[in-house]
């Protein structure tokens, strides 16, 4: 299997730990992306170079769709998405049927979903926020999943045995409105990724990569911004919404233009339902900024 991988891929899975970590700056340099601990993306290659499927768990807006471009970019593999909702139903997966016009005559064609694209193209599938689907709908790709690496599309009987470098990446946030449990037998199809957050020099640098925010001395306020809302967060005091690195990025950057109180409220704080909640965000903004 490892023959059909890119070259960096294999030159890591066939070096021991002590290289592969040294491979690993290379791999940043590459993608782009700061993962919160260097392990995370080591261990993701590892296990997608060995085709397991993975399952990317953490908080809302710790990076984890950016986790799994950088991935597709790395394997060099174009990636398929699949955004769960409860609207999610078999033809979003599997594809649906249409009528067309050929030769002036009308036939039904079959139009191709993400599911099947990706497996008979061998590339990358992307499911994000995979427990926002009703339970009854993805087991129809379980098949896909384990050792059999096939399906049976409902909509033509076709069985689809997927093309190698096939892989399956999905994404996950818990405790969330709309979500439901993974149920035990998918996700025992997954090598699980747990996700935090970034801080520290890590988010210093993806604010100076990611935002427009160039002042040194504001940088170093919402770095710790940062860390007082996830220590909020893991004392149970507010939602992990109003910990999301996605938001901080987005208050960073208008705060280029507005006050960053201001851009603060605007990000964060009015995206949070308890009023408890924003005036507690809105305290330790005040208190630094």
């Amino acid at each position: 299997m490892k023959d059909q991988l890119p070259k960096n891929i294999k030159e890591l899975l066939n070096n021991n730990q002590k290289d592969a970590h040294k491979k690993f700056e290379t791999f940043i340099h590459q993608s782009g992306y700061v993962p919160p601990k260097q392990e995370l993306l080591i261990d993701a290659i590892s296990a997608l170079g060995m085709w397991k499927n993975i399952l990317l768990k953490g908080p809302t807006g710790t990076g984890k769709t950016k986790f799994a471009e950088t991935l597709s970019y790395l394997f060099h593999q174009p990636m398929f998405s699949i955004n769960c909702s409860v609207d999610l139903d078999a033809e979003s997966l599997m594809g649906f049927k249409t009528l067309t016009y050929k030769d002036n005559k009308q036939q039904i064609e079959f139009i191709p979903g993400p599911v099947t694209t990706a497996m008979k193209e061998g590339t990358f599938l992307y499911i994000d926020e995979i427990n926002m689907a009703k339970p009854e709908t993805l087991p129809l790709i379980n098949g896909a999943l384990d050792y059999r690496r096939t399906v049976t599309n409902p909509f033509t009987n076709e069985v689809i045995t997927a093309d190698e470098g096939f892989n399956v990446i999905a994404a996950i946030n818990e405790g969330y409105v709309g979500t439901v449990p993974l149920n035990e037998a998918l996700k025992n199809r997954f090598i699980v990724i747990d996700v935090p957050y970034i801080g520290g020099e890590q988010l210093r640098n993806l604010i100076e990569s990611d935002t427009n925010l160039t002042d040194n001395a504001t940088i170093d306020l919402f770095v710790k911004l940062s860390a007082d809302l996830i220590h909020a967060v893991d004392q149970g005091k507010m939602a992990e919404d109003a910990a999301s690195i996605r938001a901080l990025l987005d208050a960073c950057d208008l705060s280029t233009l507005i006050p960053p109180i201001r851009a603060i409220r605007r990000a964060i704080v009015d995206k949070l339902d308890e009023e408890r909640e924003r005036e507690l965000v809105m305290n330790i903004a005040e208190t630094l900024f």
